[in-house]
């Protein structure tokens, strides 16, 4: 990475507090951060990289808050969603090996560069059952192929459900040992990860998960200790407590019940919130993961533009990869205005650039991240976008703001820039193989569907 890069002539949206948007800008880097951004160029030598970004816009980096580890290489396996979930759910437990988990998180890379995700927050696993901490090696093999890609990520580790009784596959070659999932190692395992990690990239952060129990399952004292577990542990570490799928009162139950929220707490979907749910987003300044092409938000809705008026900070996120959706943060931007949209039965509601506040600065506050990402600001992180407007989609360059969140694809993404380091200069990776990188999750994918074939046919010998 050059210690210094300038960015020129192009069309700078800050999405700062003041809205500033400069029409011929200049943005420049020095060591990884935001150094000056101006209408006049500043001085600087004549060796300093320059990128010309003449019909582009300049913009931050867009922010993923709620997404998963694993699901690039599941996606669209199963005719429906419940078949998905099953099949996810036996790959996960008993057909993986590290090398999955590394194939996968550079695929998953890999798209949200293309895509212009600089930063995205991911469950280590899919659903409530199946996160693959019952010992570090899938979480290593992850995070190390992520620091390789450059992207900046928020790993969210933690325990299974009490209930679940999972016995997971340890491979090494086509051998396999059979390990019962026991949630105080999950909690254990997850402890040493943060530890591990803490301070060791600055691109890199963990999370504490917890799977979401309603006020029936809280009354299970083994529920109750494992949470209070999790929330101590996140909070002893000072990182971000993450759950996925709060509805129907969950949120109030579990304040209620544990005291388990406060405003490092990272809450996905939220769809039918009572009144005391909202109530307590409020109260206790728990930040809320919108996702509108979930299937969560299928069989329920999620408040968004109420919440937000209440001042709880909702943020937009993918649910990605699968079982049928993108990292594509723009596709989502335009299915929440049409979720919202057609709810109240007006267009107004969500305006561009209240949807671009939420992939982007709003997303930094859902991470605890606003000091140094989510606008272009003197003194923040160098992570920004430049988006080719030169397109029948997105020309001519005016209301720059209406363009993107309307008209906007993650094709049109023509450079990203993480920390200073150009990842993808004209839609091409800088420092990586975008064709190893593809072959190396086919294989991936390949030699767990064979595990998963064999292991089928196991179980229907007599």
């Amino acid at each position: 990475m050059a210690d210094s890069l300038l960015i020129e002539n192009g069309l700078v949206l800050t999405l700062d507090a003041g809205g500033r948007v400069l029409e011929r800008g200049f943005v420049l880097v020095e060591n990884g951060w935001i150094a000056a951004i101006s209408l006049e160029a500043p001085a600087v030598g004549l060796n300093v990289p320059r990128i010309d970004a003449a019909g582009m816009v300049v913009m931050p980096g867009l922010i993923d808050t709620h997404a998963h580890a694993g699901h690039t290489l599941t996606k669209g396996l199963g005719n429906r969603s419940d078949d998905w979930m099953a099949t996810t759910g036996r790959i996960y437990a008993e057909a993986t090996d590290p090398e999955f988990w590394a194939a996968e998180a550079a695929l998953s890379a890999l798209e949200r560069i293309k895509c212009g995700t600089t930063t995205a927050a991911l469950l280590f696993g899919g659903g409530p059952d199946i996160m693959r901490t019952e010992g570090p090696d899938a979480a290593e093999a992850h995070l190390t192929a992520i620091t390789e890609m450059g992207v900046r990520e928020i790993l969210a580790v933690g325990p299974n459900r009490p209930s679940a009784k999972s016995v997971y596959r340890l491979y090494e070659g086509d051998s396999y040992q059979e390990v019962a999932v026991c949630t105080a190692t999950q909690i254990a395992v997850s402890a040493a990860l943060i530890d591990r990690w803490a301070g060791r990239d600055d691109r890199v952060q963990l999370a504490v998960s917890l799977p979401v129990f309603n006020a029936s399952e809280l009354e299970d004292p083994a529920v109750r200790t494992l949470s209070l577990k999790a929330r101590d542990l996140a909070r002893e570490k000072g990182v971000l407590l993450v759950q996925d799928g709060h509805r129907d009162g969950s949120i109030a139950a579990n304040d209620a019940s544990l005291a388990l929220f406060d405003d490092r707490s990272l809450l996905a979907h939220c769809i039918d919130l009572t009144e005391e749910d909202r109530a307590v987003l409020k109260r206790t300044g728990a930040k809320v993961a919108h996702n509108p092409s979930a299937l969560m938000s299928v069989s329920g809705r999620c408040p968004a533009p109420e919440l937000m008026q209440d001042g709880v900070t909702v943020s937009l996120g993918t649910d990605a990869a699968a079982p049928d959706r993108s990292f594509d943060m723009f596709r989502n931007m335009f299915q929440a205005h049409r979720y919202h949209a057609r709810h109240f039965r007006d267009d107004a509601v969500l305006p561009p650039l209240q949807l671009l506040e939420m992939a982007t600065i709003a997303g930094a506050r859902a991470l605890c991240m606003d000091d140094e990402i989510g606008s272009l600001e003197v003194g923040k992180r160098a992570d920004m976008l430049l988006i080719n407007m030169r397109q029948p989609h997105l020309w001519p360059l005016v209301d720059p703001v209406q363009r993107l969140a309307r008209f906007a694809n993650g094709a049109d993404v023509d450079t990203t820039i993480v920390g200073g380091r150009v990842l993808m200069r004209g839609r091409k990776l800088v420092d990586a193989d975008e064709g190893a990188i593809l072959d190396r999750a086919e294989k991936a994918f390949r030699r767990a569907m064979a595990r998963q074939t064999r292991l089928t046919a196991e179980r229907r010998m007599p």
